[in-house]
């Protein structure tokens, strides 16, 4: 009987039973296709100038992280409150701080809940990762003050107006002496109590003098020295480096816990749970609700950026209803998830008449047919 013939694992098939030795082609097509692969895999790496939006976390206004509630009202009557009035948030990659690869861009455009943007749209060409940083932190902050104005009007209660610094430009006197955020209380012994306050104080004394500021920081009054400049496009007047806004407070104590988030887009959400929280009426009965949209001190809305990103964060957090700035219609449709009723709203007054009409089961605004 014959033996079938067999190939040793060791000695692979070839002439003679020897091995055979590539020849110059294939060694080239050999070296030519690791080299391919390795640019393709370094040029995947490298940064892009683009910025992926995805939806972020929701944080409910009314509710509490580790037991601490996100809107804190103090001193005064409130009422109990159920249910979610859930802040809605993107998130983004590719900012400063974080630069996106072509991967990274590549595997957003094929996803419908992200979008991919250019940077320029959304950053300064020579803006850093800190310079964002401080521009949102602002914002959100400013966000807070608008909303306690809004709401207290909204209620017909009274607000106190302070005179804030909203930004320190770098490289000016005020740099590293006055932060912003600050109450500015006095200069040189004048009392400030509007933004133009702060202009006049500054240009009472010439270019090089030393001027007293009186501000509020950490909740105890501070003295500072700054010593004013020329201005930049007009030498001959004086200047700090500083913008100032208004801060609006209420009466009684109104603390935001919310740490890490920034940006404008919750004001019109922290309203409502302002408004929640000092009126017999539960806004949302235990619903379960989430919007966004910018405030004002008196009460508009405002556009947003991501509203896609975030009807999509909100339905995936169980929201059953979300509340929209109406200029951002044409952008949502197409784009609602199943099982979400979205509502457009311009004020806060249109908000809390759609919370009242949802409540009551009446029918609610919708945006217009295309």
């Amino acid at each position: 009987m014959s033996s079938p013939d067999t190939v040793s694992a060791s000695d692979p098939p070839g002439r003679d039973g020897q091995r055979r030795r590539p020849g110059p082609r294939a060694i080239t097509a050999l070296i030519s296709g690791g080299v391919l692969l390795a640019l393709l895999i370094i040029a995947g790496l490298l940064p892009v100038p683009f910025v992926i939006l995805s939806p972020g976390p929701t944080f409910n206004t009314i509710g509490d992280i580790d037991g601490v509630p996100l809107v804190e009202i103090s001193d005064t009557t409130t009422y109990p409150v159920s249910g979610n009035l859930d802040m809605t948030t993107i998130r983004e990659e590719g900012e400063p701080r974080s630069p996106l690869t072509v991967y990274g861009a590549l595997a957003a455009w094929v996803d419908p809940d992200r979008a991919v943007l250019p940077r320029e749209l959304l950053y300064g060409d020579d803006e850093t990762g800190e310079e964002v940083q401080q521009r949102n932190a602002v914002l959100f902050s400013t966000s807070q003050s608008n909303a306690i104005a809004a709401a207290l009007g909204a209620l017909d209660k009274p607000v106190i107006e302070d005179v804030v610094v909203t930004a320190v430009v770098e490289g000016t006197p005020a740099f590293g002496v006055l932060d912003a955020g600050e109450l500015i209380r006095v200069i040189d012994g004048r009392e400030i109590t509007r933004p133009e306050d702060v202009v006049d104080a500054v240009r009472a004394k010439p270019v090089g003098s030393t001027l007293v500021f009186t501000v509020e920081r950490d909740g105890a009054a501070t003295d500072v020295e700054v010593v004013s400049a020329p201005k930049p496009d007009e030498p001959e007047v004086p200047y700090v480096g500083i913008t100032v806004g208004i801060n609006y407070r209420a009466e009684f104590p109104i603390r935001f816990t919310l740490e890490d988030i920034g940006g404008p887009s919750a004001g019109m959400m922290f309203a409502l749970a302002i408004v929640d929280k000092l009126t017999p009426e539960d806004l949302v009965a235990g619903e379960h609700v989430a919007g966004t949209g910018t405030i004002d001190p008196s009460g508009a809305v405002g556009a947003i950026g991501g509203i896609r990103q975030k009807l999509a964060g909100a339905a995936g957090a169980g929201a059953t209803l979300f509340l929209m700035p109406d200029v951002h219609c044409e952008e949502a449709q197409g784009h609602i998830p199943d099982g979400l009723t979205v509502v457009p709203v311009a004020t806060l007054q249109d908000a809390l008449a759609a919370l009242e009409a949802w409540r009551s089961g009446q029918a609610l605004p919708t945006c217009p047919a295309s």
